[in-house]
C-alpha cells in the first residue's frame, strides 16, 4: 500500500517496570481501511511524534482460563476486567539472541486503567510462533508474579492468543497526553481445542488510543469527527478471540460488530 505509513522508522517501545503504572483513561477510536491513512495525516496535525519510540512493531501472548473468563467479561462489557500477557517488542526477524519480555496485568475498572509489569529476558526461540504456546517464561514464575500483582483466578491461566501490531506514537502538542495509531494488527490462537486452526487474521482496520488523566478529549482531537468514528471500548484481544471462534465463512469475522457496512 503506497502510503504516509511506510515512512516512519522502526524502533521500540518504552520499557518502564516494577510496580503499577498510574491510573490513566483511555478512549478508543475504530478507523475503517480507507480512512487510516486520513487519520494518520490529522494525527500528525495536531500531534508530536514520540521522540524516543515514534514507530514498532507490539507483540503479545494472551494467557486465559480454560473457559475464557477475561474475554467474557470483556466481551460483555463487565466494569471490573483484567487481563495477564507477556509483551515484548520488534518484528519477530529482528529479534536478536536473548529478547527481553515483559509479563503484564492490565486492569480497568471502569473508564480508568492501570497496569503492573515485570521483565524477563528469554531467549528467542521461546518467541517463534511454534515455541510462543508453551508460555514464554517457566509457569511457577508467570503464577507468582502474577499473585504478586495481587491477581488471583479459580482456574489455571494458560496460554490462548498471540496478538501482534504496528504503533504510530504521538503526543497531543498542547497538553502532552499519549495518542496512537494500531494498524495492520494480526492474531494467532496458539490453545489447542478453540478456533479452526488459523494463523494470522488479519484485523480489517485501525484503532486511535487516547490516553489521559481523565476522559475529556482536548480540543485538537475533538478533530477526529472528520474520521466519522466515535469512541468504544474496543478490545483487540476480545476482538481477536470474537475472529478466531467464527466460522470461517462469515462475512463480518474480521470486523467490529456492526462495522462492516461502513465501507
Amino acid at each position: 500500500m503506497q502510503s504516509q505509513l511506510a515512512n516512519a522508522e522502526l524502533t521500540s517501545e518504552p520499557t518502564p517496570v516494577g510496580g503499577q503504572f498510574r491510573q490513566r483513561f483511555e478512549r478508543k477510536f475504530y478507523i475503517i481501511p480507507q480512512r487510516i491513512d486520513l487519520a494518520y495525516a490529522l494525527l500528525r496535525q495536531f500531534c508530536r511524534p514520540d521522540r524516543e519510540y515514534p514507530h514498532g512493531r507490539i507483540n503479545s501472548l494472551y494467557f486465559d482460563t480454560p473457559d475464557l473468563d477475561q474475554h467474557e467479561r470483556s466481551a460483555a462489557g463487565e466494569y471490573n476486567k483484567d487481563k495477564v500477557r507477556i509483551r515484548w517488542y520488534g518484528e519477530k526477524e529482528n529479534l536478536s539472541e536473548t529478547v527481553p519480555v515483559f509479563l503484564e496485568l492490565k486492569s480497568r475498572r471502569g473508564f480508568a486503567s492501570s497496569k503492573k509489569r515485570e521483565k524477563f529476558q528469554v531467549a528467542s526461540e521461546a518467541l517463534q510462533q511454534n515455541r510462543v504456546g508453551e508460555g514464554i517464561i517457566d509457569r511457577k514464575v508467570l503464577v507468582d508474579t502474577v499473585a504478586g500483582f495481587g491477581h488471583f483466578t479459580e482456574l489455571p491461566l494458560r496460554p490462548i492468543i498471540t496478538v501482534s501490531y504496528s504503533r504510530y506514537r504521538f503526543t497531543e502538542i498542547f497538553s502532552g497526553i499519549r495518542v496512537s495509531l494500531d494498524y495492520d494488527i494480526r492474531s494467532t490462537f496458539v490453545a489447542r481445542g478453540f478456533g479452526n486452526g488459523e494463523r494470522e487474521l488479519q484485523l480489517r482496520g485501525a484503532v486511535i488510543e487516547v490516553k489521559g488523566p481523565t476522559m475529556d478529549l482536548p480540543t485538537t482531537l475533538r478533530r477526529m469527527k472528520l474520521l466519522d468514528t466515535d469512541w468504544s471500548r474496543f478490545s483487540k484481544y476480545s476482538h481477536c478471540i470474537d475472529s478466531h471462534l467464527e466460522d470461517p465463512g462469515a462475512m463480518a469475522r474480521l470486523w467490529p460488530s456492526g462495522r462492516v457496512g461502513d465501507v
